[in-house]
């Protein structure tokens, strides 16, 4: 039975369910969504409501050659790479599948670069507007106080943090906006690890984080 508390949002789900979500977002949602029952089973539903708006639409004549184009389109996309550490996962591995293919494998795998304090980031290439990154926080450490310009979702994937809004720990999923303005404290015992996406750039109160943020693009 799953621990989790913190759920997405029914509008997260609803855009991931009709493809509307950046790639970022939507390999966060992909990630709790493969370890949430509850967001699955709405996501599901979601998709199953789109499904069906689509069979009682009006069908409309394609051009003769809409199929062709169709298969050439298919037949330019690049070959999948093949993803032996999904057959090979082991219970202790701390990625699930939909991160694994980003990494390309597990924790060992992360290329982490340091943004002080002991705190390590890794930013993964997607193609949308948004940004996705790993944050690894040692335990006890605070992150700069901070609010935001934009949607944040941050998911834990080992540990645990703490702020106003509660605790979150591994498949918990924080939805930060505008609204919210927090000092996250990543628990005490080991290090917290999480899978963070955001639209638009943090908005820190301390003068040494805003002037570090270009350079650390967060």
């Amino acid at each position: 039975m799953s621990n989790i508390k913190h759920h997405l949002t029914d509008e997260l789900l609803m855009s991931y369910a009709a493809g509307s979500l950046d790639e970022g977002f939507s390999l966060v949602v992909a990630t709790h969504v493969s370890m949430c029952d509850d967001c699955r089973a709405r996501s599901e539903a979601y998709e199953a409501v789109g499904g069906a708006m689509v069979d009682q639409c009006e069908v409309v004549q394609l051009s003769d050659h809409a199929l062709d184009q169709t298969f050439a389109l298919i037949d330019a996309m690049p070959d999948k790479p093949d993803a032996p550490w999904v057959e090979n996962r082991s219970k202790d591995d701390v990625f699930p599948t939909p991160l694994q293919d980003y990494v390309g494998g597990d924790l060992d795998k992360v290329k982490w670069r340091s943004l002080g304090g002991g705190v390590m980031q890794a930013v993964l290439k997607t193609a949308g507007e948004d940004k996705v990154r790993l944050l690894r926080i040692p335990g006890g450490t605070a992150m700069p106080d901070h609010g935001h310009r934009g949607l944040e979702l941050t998911m834990v994937l080992k540990g645990a943090f703490e702020d106003d809004d509660g605790h979150f720990g591994r498949g918990d999923v924080e939805v930060a906006n505008e609204d919210l303005h927090h000092t996250p404290v990543a628990v005490a015992g080991e290090d917290c690890i999480c899978l963070a996406a955001t639209d638009a750039p943090l908005r820190f109160k301390g003068l040494m984080p805003r002037i570090a943020q270009p350079f650390l693009g967060i």
